[in-house]
């Protein structure tokens, strides 16, 4: 049966703090509040630097036993190696504790700068050594450098499949060949709404699952959704879980993240999607 997941991009925000977050309400408690209302968050300091198992250790026990946790992937790959020679990086990451998550641990987002163009040989490269289980990330990680000796975690358990998915911002990734390539790995597509910054590419059947975040209805990173941008967002994501709006009528897990956060839209729009999810169709 497909679920949907329904939550924000990071959860540490001053402007929240007695807004979103209850005035008095102690920093290290917010990762608690934001996981009671809402499904998921992705992590997106993995994405700066890499964070360390004591962290992900930590969020995994602040949070309910169904939330999810997507985590994004660093940007030492896909913005300064731009997805290029990046078997070190990648064995370096996967060493750094997101395994810790456990049964937590949703999909790896990897967003591609606007200045990265598709090239078919780097795309298939750099997919092909993405891990497609716990298993197998565990095994990238042990080529993991001198410099993660004393901040690893390799922890053996159960196997299970990992998700991966791509978010672009160049027109010409809009290839067909790209969705082959994304499809022979089971990489989703990031369906990104980014107020016409960068192109909104809804191939959304590559992948068992779709990936959605939404950056902004009308100005990047700022502005929120309307009741009726949320009710048709709403009957996007129960397409995409029936299979009504697949291509191929298969029913699919979704993952929708607000990351509209400068005036605070973020954890509102999120919570009222979930909602608008949890009282079925209209």
């Amino acid at each position: 049966m497909s679920t949907s997941f329904v939550g924000i991009s990071g959860w540490r925000y001053p402007p929240w703090r007695s807004t979103f977050y209850p005035k008095g309400l102690p920093q290290a408690r917010e990762l608690e509040y934001a996981a009671e209302r809402l499904d998921s968050i992705e992590i997106n300091g993995s994405f700066y630097s890499l964070q360390r198992p004591s962290s992900y250790l930590r969020w995994k026990a602040e949070t309910p036993d169904d939330f999810v946790f997507s985590v994004k992937g660093g940007r030492f790959i896909t913005h300064m190696l731009k997805l290029q020679n990046a078997h070190q990086a990648l064995a370096n990451f996967f060493a750094s504790g997101v395994l810790a998550l456990g049964e937590k641990l949703g999909p790896f987002l990897w967003q591609l700068p606007e200045r990265v163009t598709f090239d078919a040989e780097v795309l298939e490269q750099f997919c092909a050594q993405l891990p497609q289980t716990r298993a197998a990330a565990l095994e990238l990680g042990r080529d993991k450098d001198a410099r993660m000796n004393d901040r690893f975690w390799l922890d053996d358990g159960p196997d299970h499949p990992l998700r991966h998915t791509l978010e672009v911002r160049h027109d010409s990734f809009d290839d067909p060949d790209c969705f082959r390539i994304l499809q022979r790995h089971g990489v989703a597509l990031v369906v990104a709404d980014t107020a016409g910054r960068w192109p909104m590419l809804r191939e959304t059947g590559l992948a068992d699952f779709v990936y959605v975040r939404l950056h902004g209805a009308d100005e990047l990173y700022v502005s929120g959704y309307t009741e009726e941008a949320l009710d048709a967002w709403a009957d996007e994501v129960r397409g995409w879980m029936t299979g009504a709006t697949a291509p191929d009528a298969t029913p699919r897990d979704v993952y929708v993240y607000f990351d509209n956060d400068t005036k605070v839209r973020s954890p509102v729009d999120a919570m009222a999607l979930r909602a608008r999810l949890a009282a079925g169709p209209a």
